[in-house]
């Protein structure tokens, strides 16, 4: 029986790809003239859960490496301001269902993201802030995916968690946290190895039951 769930955010709660893309374009445009790769949802998707200097890098090709990070840096600055604005996409039924889970398990967030992104995350939808406990990422502690897992497990005394995500890395963060990982497989990634998946996040109290 599990106690909590630690979810990721990009591909498991919402997906702000397009709204990404028209931020950081906006950067681009305004800033960086000599950026010149294409930046859309799709092509972040492909992207989106891993370490962001490594984002910036495969993203910005047309850029030193060195430029690509700061690059996204001012990307990612913009990039809060306009989700808290503007929202993302929500995948269905995550609010009722987020609901529902609270009242039998504890839930948390660990995302790769900067210092923000999850607070604009509730900033753009604030009815779904009082159903999370606590959250952690790399922008604030520097740390890895697996790490930040491990924190949050030990910071509010879990006996049983179970993380949900939907890439390869986020299965490697979970099996490296010693903890079960569920596959969100309407999200982005392609994962390998996982204990059960769903195709929708209305499915996930059954599965975890």
């Amino acid at each position: 029986m599990y106690d909590s769930i630690i979810f990721d955010l990009d591909g498991t709660l919402w997906d702000s790809t397009n709204e990404v893309a028209i931020a950081f374009n906006k950067v681009l445009e305004e800033k960086y003239p000599e950026v010149t790769d294409e930046v859309t949802g799709d092509i972040l998707k492909g992207l989106f859960g891993r370490p962001l200097d490594e984002i910036a890098i495969k993203l910005y090709r047309s850029v030193s490496e060195e430029h690509a990070i700061k690059v996204m840096e001012d990307c990612c600055v913009y990039e809060c301001k306009y989700l808290a604005e503007h929202g993302a996409n929500l995948y269905a039924g995550v609010e009722n269902i987020l609901k529902e889970l609270h009242k039998s398990y504890k839930l948390f967030i660990v995302s790769n993201c900067q210092e923000g992104y999850i607070q604009c995350f509730f900033q753009a939808h604030p009815q779904l802030e009082k159903y999370f406990i606590d959250y952690e990422y790399p922008g604030r502690t520097g740390k890895s995916k697996a790490e930040n897992i491990r924190r949050v497990i030990e910071r509010n005394q879990l006996k049983a968690p179970i993380y949900v995500g939907d890439t390869q890395g986020d299965a490697n963060a979970a099996k490296e946290a010693g903890i079960p990982f569920i596959y969100a497989r309407y999200g982005f990634g392609k994962v390998e190895e996982y204990l059960r998946y769903v195709d929708s996040f209305s499915e996930l109290p059954d599965i975890i039951k």
